[in-house]
């Protein structure tokens, strides 16, 4: 038997590529903080810029829906989703109803859409969407 066989055979011996647990767990919440800085540090340069609807409409979800499920009445919220400057037309759409906020959009301005899910009633949850213009 070869030396390195004779150690992987051996009780007491690490075999290669073994990591101590409490290292990878060091290792993995290192890697999860740097991803997040990342992904902020991202997300801050794109919204110095000129935000268009797509981060109004990542903006806007937050605000209205911050647990994944929105409300009608939580829909004027979306309206500080606005960049500085902006107007901000919101759209919640569930089924064939319909809640609106914000001053009419001009024609032919982008729209981005947000999946949300729509609590209509107490133990009722739709699937929906929420649709954002923004203009100046």
């Amino acid at each position: 038997m070869s030396r390195s066989s004779a150690r992987e055979h051996s009780g007491g011996a690490r075999r290669r590529g073994q990591v101590e647990p409490l290292a990878a767990l060091v290792a993995l919440v290192v890697l999860c903080l740097a991803v997040g800085v990342y992904a902020g540090v991202v997300s801050d340069v794109l919204a110095d810029g000129e935000p268009g609807p797509t981060v109004a409409a990542d903006r806007a979800a937050a605000l209205v829906a911050p647990t994944g499920v929105a409300a009608p009445p939580d829909l004027p919220r979306a309206l500080d989703a606005a960049p500085e400057g902006a107007r901000l037309n919101a759209t919640l759409v569930a089924g064939d109803r319909r809640w609106r906020v914000g001053p009419p959009a001009p024609p032919g301005e982008p729209t981005a859409s947000h999946p949300v899910s729509v609590r209509l009633a107490p133990g009722r949850v739709v699937p929906g969407t929420l649709r954002v213009v923004v203009w100046s």
